[in-house]
């Protein structure tokens, strides 16, 4: 690779690294042909792109963003493949899953919405991360929650309980 094809992947690295919220750096070596082949095709399958990179050009396109990486420098050695999904629990599974019948690959670091995770162990924490559209779902269900009980109070007997209750207030009125 000479300069100038080094130079265009560092800009291209950059660009992919600056649009993505979410990126995952693992460690896919010793995996044969055809089970990274299988690999990729379940990434691909998911969304998620997976591209292999030199450690110093991906290091370089980290310097150039704004924000601190510097935690990730650390596990930029070896071979190192990165993962770049829209979202942020996705390629966790999908590494928990692929595991399931093979060692590889391990995550090294994982970038998720401006925090930083460390290590292989971090996976069981990354996979249950909730979608964005699971939060909103969870939060909706949270406002609806009151509304319903007040509405199942309601049809249960409680419209003549408060029938009652103004019944009550207008004698006392009186």
């Amino acid at each position: 690779m000479n300069k100038k094809q080094k130079n265009n992947e560092i800009v291209e690295l950059k660009e992919k690294l600056e649009s993505s919220q979410f990126f995952y750096i693992c460690d896919s070596s010793t995996l044969s042909v055809e089970k990274i082949n299988a690999f990729r095709r379940m990434c691909f399958a998911k969304g998620i792109e997976y591209r292999v990179a030199k450690n110093t050009l991906i290091q370089k396109a980290l310097e150039q963003l704004e924000g601190d990486y510097k935690a990730l420098y650390p596990v930029l050695n070896g071979p190192t493949g990165i993962m770049f999904s829209k979202e942020s629990s996705t390629p966790a599974k999908l590494l928990k899953e692929f595991r399931t019948k093979h060692e590889k690959p391990t995550l090294k670091g994982a970038y998720i919405d401006s925090d930083i995770f460390i290590g292989d162990d971090q996976i069981i924490v990354l996979a249950a991360l909730k979608s964005k559209a699971e939060l909103i779902g969870d939060v909706i269900g949270l406002l609806q929650s009151p509304m319903q009980s007040v509405m199942g109070a309601l049809q249960n007997g409680g419209g003549q309980t408060i029938a009652g209750l103004l019944k009550t207030l207008e004698e006392k009125a009186k």
